[in-house]
């Protein structure tokens, strides 16, 4: 019987995207594609590199449903396996590269690897307590409405352990929905949502092609939280570099405040091979923070962010500094972060204390930069 579960498992795949947001993959959700690739893929420093920029597809509703369907069933495959094995431990052997293909992972061709990832995303998610799923790709809300919400409708039908369901947004998709249908998604079971504010300053929006204006941003954040949703922003640390430094922090700390997200994640600007940014970059028309100068720009954000929400780190290229025992991160890297405004201060003494720390010993953007993926 084991065989023929594994031989069943073998034979099963569904859609997975590129990318989630570390919170997001870092807690083992489930991973339902709904869209592929980004609609806008203009941005200086992204341009769309995560998804090979390949052109942007809403997926079929009845496709997407089909693949609930079959993690659905993966999951009843594995967690009857871990009940005849003894348990998800005896399971974890099972999924292995090895064991099911005979191969190592770097071996395994296009089908097998994918065969191979939802495999793993469905354990893991298992593994978690089956609590939360992500929606892929970059801008889940510019589905129709009446689509997305017959997706969420099945995913919660087919799995009612789900406690929270969230997605990528980009702004201007949020703030075009109406806040009936807003509403709508929020009932339906759509529960938090990721939106990349990057800055808070009109001019480096413009300058790195975000396509969306300060107050839109401000408009969507407000209208995301007025409906219910829980809010994630993500500000990036040196996206408006050594001459736009200032105004970046500040501004951006204008429109966080103004938004009051749940939570404000920090990922800091590394130039992405591929795109218009990095190019800039290497040609000398675009110069990176130091390491110090990038501490001071995030302590002047959060001099002036007046939120109650959390203020997060929670990704490897924020800063870090090199010692005999290995790297260390400066701020922890939970995705609960710091509680506003009680822990304030101490964020602001871990800055001070960062700028202490010898500027040759830190790791720098030039080199994240080198590292494959970024």
């Amino acid at each position: 019987m084991v065989t023929l579960e594994v031989e069943r498992l073998k034979e099963l795949s569904f859609e997975i995207g590129p990318i989630r947001p570390p919170s997001e993959g870092g807690s083992s959700s489930l991973l339902i594609r709904v869209t592929r690739n980004c609609p806008w893929s203009l941005c200086k420093f992204c341009y769309g590199t995560p998804y090979n920029r390949e052109k942007f597809q809403p997926r079929d509703v009845e496709e997407v449903k089909r693949d609930i369907d079959v993690a659905k069933e993966i999951s009843e495959h594995i967690m009857a396996l871990a009940k005849r094995l003894g348990g998800m431990y005896w399971v974890s052997k099972i999924i292995n590269p090895n064991f099911l293909y005979g191969k190592s992972l770097s071996e395994l061709d296009v089908e097998e690897l994918k065969n191979f990832e939802c495999m793993v995303n469905v354990y893991n998610w298992l593994r978690a307590g089956a609590k939360t799923a992500f929606l892929q790709d970059a801008d889940s809300l510019i589905l129709p409405t009446s689509k997305l919400v017959e997706v969420i409708s099945h995913l919660k039908q087919t799995f009612p352990s789900l406690e929270r369901i969230t997605c990528y947004a980009r702004a201007k998709s949020l703030v075009r929905k109406s806040v009936e249908e807003l509403k709508e998604l929020r009932e339906a079971g759509l529960s938090r949502l990721h939106v990349g504010l990057e800055s808070g300053d009109d001019e480096v929006l413009k300058y790195v092609n975000k396509g969306v204006t300060s107050q839109e941003l401000i408009a969507a954040g407000k209208k995301a939280k007025e409906t219910g949703f829980e809010l994630s922003l993500y500000w990036m640390p040196g996206l408006g570099g050594k001459s736009m430094s200032r105004q970046h922090a500040l501004n951006t700390a204008k429109v966080l405040s103004k938004i009051n997200p749940d939570f404000v994640r920090t990922r800091r600007f590394i130039p992405r091979k591929g795109t218009p940014l990095y190019e800039e970059w290497k040609s000398g028309n675009f110069q990176l923070l130091s390491p110090h100068e990038e501490l001071r720009e995030i302590g002047t954000m959060v001099e002036g962010l007046k939120i109650t929400g959390r203020l997060c780190f929670d990704h490897f290229i924020n800063p870090a500094y090199k010692t005999v025992v290995g790297i260390v991160w400066l701020f922890k890297q939970d995705y609960d972060g710091y509680k506003l405004p009680e822990e304030k201060a101490r964020i602001l003494e871990i800055i001070n204390n960062g700028l202490k720390i010898d500027e040759s010993l830190y790791v720098r953007a030039e080199e994240l930069s080198e590292l494959p993926g970024l």
